[in-house]
């Protein structure tokens, strides 16, 4: 289902190794947009929590069976990968939650502390993550150190991960029959998770056409633009006097999150995204079946990485960065060891 996905550093070859030889070697920090209050009074309970071996979902769902909640009674602000050490927020009702907490207990998950908020966590309520990544049996250490400098000059390709499609890589393929079948889907969970897969991977196609032609990081007339720090949108009517802004990380080009409320963009970019569309069998319509779960959003074709620390140990390199929200590490990995 998925296309093959050109890398921005195509003409550097990969350094060589493998990564996740154990859950140390993938440790991810929750950077929350806000910390609790602590304010004894407030309803909601905030976990920080550190994991291993376990989905967010699994940890959502053992701690609301515990404290006899419902699974939709327990959030957070974003899914961390299983088989690393993670560490985020999640959220319930405190009145539920603080009279057991003590007496919960799940294997690789430690619960680190704990605050009252006035308001529940929601997805996307963090700015970013922490990354602190080890390649190991690396073979050439100068052209991972290339391949690093260019992608802290020029971006990363904001390409979703092959996590978000599923362990057996079909869940956009499901997300599509969904749509076709007029959004109908048995299982709410399931329903949501099949159809972000199938906008991602609709993203992920016109990202790719936009990097195989050199355009990822180019203000196109008719492009919608993104400013980085805001999110605030507007159409490019003038290339020449937005691209510095774009040179600069001020704002970035934006591919789509096909839905109702996207903005849609003009000219040779809109000619391509609906040619992405037309090869697929779909329409723009059909997402309006999606319901609440496709409503369609502009996405950055390109973010910045933050680098923390690229140090060489023999054959091994660690790797310490921060991406924005919504971004996936294993983008930049893919860079540095060039394996499909």
């Amino acid at each position: 289902m998925t296309v093959e996905l050109p890398t921005l550093t195509a003409e550097l070859p990969g350094c060589g190794g493998t990564f996740k030889a154990s859950p140390e070697d993938f440790v991810v920090e929750e950077i929350p947009a806000y910390e609790p209050s602590g304010e004894p009074d407030c309803e909601h309970l905030f976990l920080w929590i550190e994991k291993r071996g376990r989905s967010t979902q699994d940890v959502a769902r053992a701690l609301a069976r515990h404290c006899g909640l419902q699974e939709k009674d327990v959030s957070w602000a974003g899914l961390k990968d299983r088989q690393a050490v993670t560490r985020q927020y999640l959220c319930a009702p405190a009145r539920y939650v603080e009279p057991k907490l003590s007496t919960f207990a799940l294997e690789g998950v430690t619960v680190l502390k704990t605050a009252r908020h006035r308001n529940k966590l929601k997805g996307g309520h963090l700015r970013g993550n922490r990354f602190e990544l080890v390649v190991r049996g690396v073979k050439d250490q100068p052209v991972a150190k290339e391949v690093l400098e260019r992608l802290v000059h020029l971006g990363i390709p904001n390409y979703f991960g092959e996590q978000r499609f599923g362990v057996g890589g079909d869940n956009a393929e499901k997300g599509k029959r969904i749509l076709l079948a007029g959004g109908r889907h048995r299982d709410r969970f399931e329903r949501k998770l099949f159809l972000s897969a199938y906008q991602s991977d609709l993203f992920n196609r016109v990202l790719a056409r936009r990097l195989s032609a050199g355009t990822f990081a180019t203000a196109l007339t008719g492009d919608v633009l993104k400013k980085n720090l805001t999110g605030g949108e507007f159409l490019c009517a003038d290339p020449p006097l937005d691209q510095p802004r774009v040179d600069a990380f001020e704002v970035s080009p934006t591919g789509p999150l096909f839905g109702p409320e996207m903005r849609r963009p003009e000219g040779v970019v809109d000619a391509l995204e609906e040619a992405v569309l037309t090869e697929e069998g779909v329409t723009r319509e059909l997402f309006v079946a999606g319901g609440n779960e496709t409503m369609g959003a502009r996405r950055l074709l390109r973010i910045q990485v933050t680098m923390d620390g690229a140090e060489a140990e023999d054959d091994s390199l660690r790797l310490k960065f921060s991406l924005p929200a919504g971004s996936y590490a294993t983008v930049l990995l893919r860079e540095l060891l060039k394996d499909g």
